[in-house]
């Protein structure tokens, strides 16, 4: 379908007092928001005849833009015989409806257009719930008076009865519907994941997730990581489902990585619920790696973005300063100078990696530091595995780090290990030493 994309931007007010101190967040050019739009529309194989940034000075409700844009692009839509128009902002319903009159075509607004792309993007039962959830919670609101020709149908017994249950009407309820049998579904897929946490828990692999602006290359870093051969591709929301692989570190530790869908500014708020299950995984994350493109001139704002989805999950900049190594990827994409620099900056300060996904340049550091990260403070003891509880020798080295062993005559095994007091914990548990889990826990 061809199609043209416009960019409303609105001109800002002025700082409130007491705020024309503060530093200001980064943010994105008004030629990167078009690029991204434009991205966006591609993604679901749309031809672009035309993209355009409109300035707005005082926003319409009726339309958003004012008139004489609107008989603007209605010329250009006539003369590229385009029937659709990508709106990159929030639209009311009644500002949609008037839209479409206006230009006669149809109108999308950012928010219906990213449900698209996750609508062609989920291939899971999970994922495709997920999205159905946040569809039908944004149809909801654009029953905006289709059935005005049915509003009087008469209802009750006699012929004098009051009006009966108007289409619109009807039409809503019938999404409610659908939208409780969704929430029962999703209930049940949130049920599901809590019992495959907990039974990780059981056997305590740290968890690393990858998050990250969209196209910022975490399924490529996945990849290159893990050896798996999940989609990447150079495209918006090229994936959306989450991932889990077991991977090895440099000491032989084994730990989960998670692949988490990519975000994006001004996410719709109901797609952020609906797919809380799926983001729940980077709350149980020991560790998160924030993968930035460092080529994109708009990595800074797109790094704001990030940080305020994961604040609103609940991890704040203290914790997450904690918990988070911020990954500047595709450093291969630089050109020398710029790349010297990027470098010398990332390794300056302690919660930074420069790596490229696609060349490996940095991967054997990230590995390292990943490692070094999750090692906790590491504590040397020497043990001995009774000849009946050998079963532990193997937990012992997929999670510890054993220096020495020896073969005793008994049958028993001494080790030389080096372990986290969380990993003592749980391997005197498991000698039978340490405190039994919780009732709530073998339940689980």
């Amino acid at each position: 379908m061809r199609a043209a994309v416009v960019v409303p931007v609105l001109k800002q007010g002025k700082p409130r007092a007491g705020q024309g101190d503060a530093m200001p967040a980064p943010q994105r050019s008004n030629e990167a928001r078009l690029e991204e739009a434009v991205g966006l529309a591609k993604a679901i194989d749309l031809t672009i005849t035309e993209g355009m940034i409109v300035s707005v000075g005082q926003p319409r409700p009726a339309t958003l833009i004012g008139t004489g844009k609107i008989e603007e692009i209605k010329a250009l839509l006539d003369e590229h015989d385009a029937g659709l128009v990508i709106v990159d902002h929030p639209l009311t319903p009644v500002q949609q409806r008037n839209l479409e009159k206006e230009w006669n075509a149809k109108v999308i607004d950012r928010t219906g257009l990213i449900l698209e792309i996750f609508g062609r993007r989920a291939s899971t039962k999970e994922g495709t719930l997920q999205v159905d959830l946040a569809h039908l919670n944004y149809q909801k609101g654009r029953l905006v008076r289709s059935w005005t020709h049915l509003e009087r149908q008469r209802g009750g017994a006699g012929f004098m009865g009051g009006p009966g249950e108007t289409q619109i009407e009807a039409d809503r309820r019938l999404l409610q519907d659908r939208i409780v049998r969704l929430e029962r579904e999703l209930e049940q897929v949130v049920r599901t994941r809590q019992l495959h946490r907990a039974k990780r828990r059981k056997v305590p692999h740290p968890i690393v997730a990858l998050v990250g602006y969209t196209n910022a290359g975490k399924s490529t870093l996945f990849n290159r990581i893990t050896g798996a051969g999940v989609l990447a591709e150079d495209m918006l929301f090229a994936t959306l489902d989450p991932t889990l692989r077991r991977m090895k570190l440099p000491h032989g530790r084994t730990v989960i990585l998670s692949d988490t869908v990519g975000f994006i500014s001004d996410l719709p708020t109901h797609l952020v619920a609906a797919f809380r299950a799926t983001l729940e995984e980077v709350l149980e994350a020991d560790l998160i790696l924030h993968v930035r493109d460092m080529s994109d001139p708009d990595n800074a704002a797109q790094a704001g973005d990030v940080l305020r989805i994961l604040a609103d999950l609940g991890i704040g900049e203290k914790e997450g300063a904690e918990r988070i190594i911020e990954v500047w990827n595709k450093v291969d994409k630089l050109d020398p100078e710029t790349h010297e620099a990027i470098t010398e900056k990332a390794g300056a300060r302690e919660n930074v990696m420069a790596v490229s996904a696609i060349s490996g340049e940095g991967i054997d550091a990230l590995m390292q530091e990943i490692a070094r990260r999750l090692s906790g403070v590491l504590t040397e003891t020497t043990i001995t595995i009774p000849a009946d509880k050998l079963s532990l020798v193997s937990w012992i080295y997929s999670d510890a780090v054993v220096d020495d062993r020896q073969d005793n005559e008994d049958g028993s095994v001494t080790l030389d290990v080096r372990l986290t007091e969380r990993q003592a914990a749980e391997l005197e548990r498991r000698l039978g030493n340490g405190p039994k889990p919780a009732k709530e826990d073998w339940e689980r």
